[in-house]
């Protein structure tokens, strides 16, 4: 019998490893893969407090942390029948066109884009049939609006990542999808909104059901993103049927 890094039997285990499993969308997905039965990776600065979660914190924009953790995952992948790597890290600002300087930029791609990279590179390889990719976008990986020029460019880089997974893993066995929340109650949005509560009420009736989308119904998605290959390649709209001004 194998164990695993807490010394439990992992034989013929699935296992999610998730970014930015810490708070928000990415919370909410641990907290259903481990009902599930799924061992639960978070890679993120911060822990995850679900219970029975495997937290390697660390940047994950440093390939020298990445490096260092990459025995630990490849431990636990070796063993599983299926891993899910969820993509849900992600940096926010508000900038535009005309003041995102270069340093900014790259800070935002490093995280949005180039650790996404650094992860496939490593994590795929080794990922058996039946595995999945699945990316979490936003509402402006399809469109744009003022003042989030580095974020939109980003969101936008990760739908062409993933559609060229998609062709690059044919015949693999592993399947990729994109799911796009739209306003979703997050500790994110929160802080990219200032708390402004009026605000904030003005984009949940922006949407067919009037309210923000809760992380739970988005993690919803991702596992059942994980279990449906026949989604391979797709864009998912997890928005509550967004108005469109």
């Amino acid at each position: 019998m194998s164990l695993n890094l807490l010394g439990k039997s992992i034989n013929n285990m699935n296992t999610a490893i998730i970014t930015g499993a810490s708070a928000g969308i990415g919370a909410s997905a641990a907290v259903l893969f481990s009902q599930r039965n799924f061992k639960v990776i978070n890679l993120s600065r911060r822990p995850c407090n679900v219970e029975g979660v495997l937290n390697l914190c660390g940047d994950l924009a440093s390939e020298e942390n990445l490096e260092n953790i990459l025995p630990r995952l490849h431990e636990v992948m070796s063993q599983s029948n299926s891993v899910s790597l969820v993509h849900n890290a992600a940096k926010m600002r508000k900038d535009s066109v005309l003041d995102c300087s270069e340093s900014e930029l790259r800070e935002m791609l490093e995280i949005n884009v180039v650790a996404i990279n650094a992860l496939n590179r490593r994590l795929i390889p080794q990922m058996p049939k039946g595995s999945s990719v699945i990316y979490i976008g936003s509402t402006l990986s399809m469109k744009a609006v003022p003042n989030s020029f580095s974020y939109i460019l980003s969101k936008h880089a990760q739908v062409g990542i993933m559609r060229a997974t998609c062709q690059d893993l044919m015949g693999k066995g592993i399947h990729t999808a994109l799911i796009n929340p739209g306003f979703t109650d997050t500790e994110m949005l929160q802080k990219h909104l200032n708390n402004d509560t009026e605000l904030i009420k003005s984009l949940a009736k922006m949407n067919s059901f009037e309210r923000l989308a809760n992380p739970v119904e988005i993690a919803e998605c991702i596992l059942w993103a994980h279990h449906n290959p026949v989604i391979n390649g797709t864009i998912i709209e997890a928005n509550l049927g967004q108005k469109e001004s």
